[in-house]
This record gives C-alpha cells, structure tokens and sequence, in this order.
C-alpha cells in the first residue's frame, strides 16, 4: 500500500517561509513524478511544482522564483520550500504520486497553508 503523507504547513506572515514535506512509504525511484497540488477555497486544484523521476523540474507560474521542489532518495521524501509567501498562496497543499508499475495515482492527506496579510 502506498502512503504519502505531508508535514509542515502552518499560519506564517506575508513574506515569510514554510518548508512542505512529503514522505513516501516506497522508494522514490519507483514513481515516474512527484507534485505538489495546491486547493483553495472555492477553486479547483492546482499543480503547484513537480519532479519527474528524471529530475525535469517545472512550476506554476506564480510560484517561480519563490517556491523549489527537491527530493531527497534516501529519506524517500520530497520538499517544497516556500519563500516570499503572499496571502494568495493559502491553500491545502497535497503531495502526489504516479508510481510506474504498477501505474497509479496516489494523494497525501493535504496541509494547511495559511498566509497572513
């Protein structure tokens, strides 16, 4: 059974920083990507940032700049630090996964991120 489960959301100020992590209960070489997803109230689900098995990083456009996704092999865990943050960028944050074989799609439990202005 696959679990991702995130840590470290939290209220923090405008302008400050919050790091997101996401833990694996698999290797992270299994899965062909992973992304973090972010859902406000009242609007869809958003790709936030990603890492391909490969290593291809990519962004929202709001984010660049102040947001970098890394990923740490050994611990099975992928980050997102947040820098600059702004009052937009609250949202439940998720973790998830496609696991290559067998193909699937996985989601953490979701962390709040709230920004105050």
């Amino acid at each position: 059974q696959v679990q991702l489960v995130e840590s470290g959301g939290g209220l923090v100020q405008t302008g400050g920083s919050l790091r997101l992590s996401c833990v694996a209960s698999l290797s992270t070489g299994l899965f062909n990507f992973f992304g973090w997803y972010r859902q406000a109230p009242g609007k869809q689900r958003e790709l936030v940032a990603r890492i391909t098995f490969g290593g291809s990083i990519n962004y929202v456009d709001s984010v660049k700049g102040r947001f970098s996704i890394s990923r740490d092999n050994v611990k099975n865990t992928v980050y997102l630090q947040m820098n600059h943050l702004k009052p937009e960028d609250t949202a439940v944050y998720y973790c998830g996964a496609q696991r290559r074989l067998p193909k699937g799609d996985y989601w953490g439990q979701g962390t709040q991120v709230t920004v105050s202005s």
